[in-house]
């Protein structure tokens, strides 16, 4: 094929700038390399609601049914009910079109194949750039796959609404922000089904992003959520990226909710049903989720970051659950796949069981745990990520390190994990500190190591 940059296949998805890095020559060669790499007989394929998704997604399409596939399209949906999709019908593989959080210039692809399980640059991802770069796609077939249409969400609501006894839900009053993403399509039949008023912002899907972009981990695209929780005095806020396969929640009074401290609340949730079970969580989290693993009977596991590595994880152990402090949450009834909507009802079950709202429930929690959020620092060019790292080995040799993702070190009163970037020289630091004061201290201290 033409020249492409192979940059655009990152460690969890193809991903770039449309049509600068990613466009419909590029796509249509990934869909016969998907399947190729495959060997597939039956694909699904949705997309989301970037103005350029359905030019790749067609293309793509084209691609796979080129190389012999039957392809499954549904249309315009998020990634989750791609993987519910693959899952349930058991198909050989699917393909979301999707940039996720990024802006609406970018254009991505998400790989999955039998069972909904991601494809990584470790696994799938880079074999297919490198049969791409040799030009080696087998022939395409003498006839080419059919296509056909599906609707699956009614099915999907269905499936995430069995989380939960919807009766036992009450009335809250919340705020959701669906980014005008996907979250505008999917929300609205499924928080139809339960008692909560409901002030809906963004809700129109729209490419453009008219009103913030849809990264909710980037406070200026909380500002009209935390604005309308505060000024209608909500009980929770809740937000979701692009493709809606994370939420993310601001309590009543607008404060942001760190991932952990949900993963935390979640898991909990879980042990009371499910005594003994095993939980998962990344290397960047609070104490607060192994602790309450713990005085809760429960299991838990470290895992390295990422939703390829953590689908694989939670196969290989058998976790009932899962969660990343970046609003990623994993559940072994759901295919082991992460998942969007399952956490806003979950937690609107706990809030519900125990009568209190998102900030009661969260306020044990910050009353031990001071976390200093994930905080980002750019360096010059990538040799110096090493150089950094190494250095934090050297300063922090007294403390207990390990190397699963970055450096991790711990110590009796507080930690950190400090992670390269999979994609720029960029290196990510989240501490924890017994008190306010510990953590802003030992935070600074660390970063000056980062930034000499």
């Amino acid at each position: 094929m033409s020249t492409f940059d192979p940059g655009v296949f990152k460690a969890y998805d193809v991903r770039g700038l449309y049509p600068d890095q990613i466009d419909e020559t590029l796509a249509r060669e990934i869909g016969r390399g998907f399947v190729a790499h495959l060997s597939a007989r039956r694909i699904a394929v949705s997309r989301d609601m970037r103005l350029s998704s359905p030019a790749i997604a067609a293309a793509f399409i084209e691609g796979a049914r080129a190389q012999g596939a039957d392809v499954v399209d549904l249309g315009l949906l998020g990634t989750d009910q791609l993987y519910f999709a693959v899952a349930r019908a058991d198909l050989d593989g699917g393909a979301q079109i999707t940039a996720s959080h990024n802006p609406g210039r970018y254009n991505g692809i998400k790989l999955v194949g039998r069972g909904a399980l991601p494809l990584s640059g470790d696994a799938g991802i880079s074999d297919i750039r490198d049969m791409l770069l040799a030009d080696s796609v087998p022939a395409p077939a003498q006839q080419a796959g059919a296509v056909s249409v599906a609707d699956v969400l009614g099915d999907y609501l269905e499936h995430i609404l069995g989380f939960i006894d919807v009766e036992a839900i009450r009335p809250y009053s919340l705020v959701l922000d669906a980014g005008s993403g996907i979250a505008g399509l999917v929300a609205p039949p499924l928080f139809d089904r339960l008692p909560c008023r409901t002030q809906r912002l963004c809700f129109e899907v729209d490419g453009s992003f008219p009103n913030h972009e849809a990264n909710p981990l980037l406070e200026e695209n909380r500002r009209d959520l935390v604005a309308a929780v505060t000024a209608s005095s909500a009980d929770a806020g809740i937000a979701w990226d692009g493709d809606a396969d994370r939420c993310f929640f601001v309590d009543g009074e607008g404060e942001f909710v760190s991932g952990d401290f949900i993963t935390a609340l979640l898991a909990e949730a879980f042990l009371v049903r499910d005594p003994g079970a095993t939980v998962l969580y990344d290397v960047r989290a609070s104490h607060a989720v192994k602790d309450t693993v713990a005085a809760h009977g429960g299991s838990s596991l470290m895992n390295r970051v990422g939703h390829a590595f953590f689908k694989t994880r939670m196969r290989e152990e058998n976790a009932i659950f899962g969660g990343e402090v970046t609003g990623h949450y994993y559940f072994r009834e759901n295919f082991y796949a992460d998942n969007g909507f399952i956490p806003a009802l979950l937690i609107l079950e706990l809030m519900s069981a125990r009568r209190q709202t998102l900030r009661e429930l969260l306020a044990p929690l910050r009353e031990r745990y001071f976390i200093s959020g994930e905080i980002n620092t750019a360096l010059e060019d990538q040799r110096l990520v090493a150089q950094r790292i190494e250095a934090l080995a050297a300063k922090y040799a007294d403390g207990y390190q390990y190397r699963m993702d970055g450096i991790s070190v711990e110590y009796p009163t507080w930690h950190f994990n400090v992670r390269p970037s999979n994609t720029e020289p960029l290196l990510r630091l989240n501490l924890e500190g017994s008190t306010p004061e510990e953590m802003a201290e030992r935070r600074d201290e660390v970063l000056a190591v980062i930034r000499s």
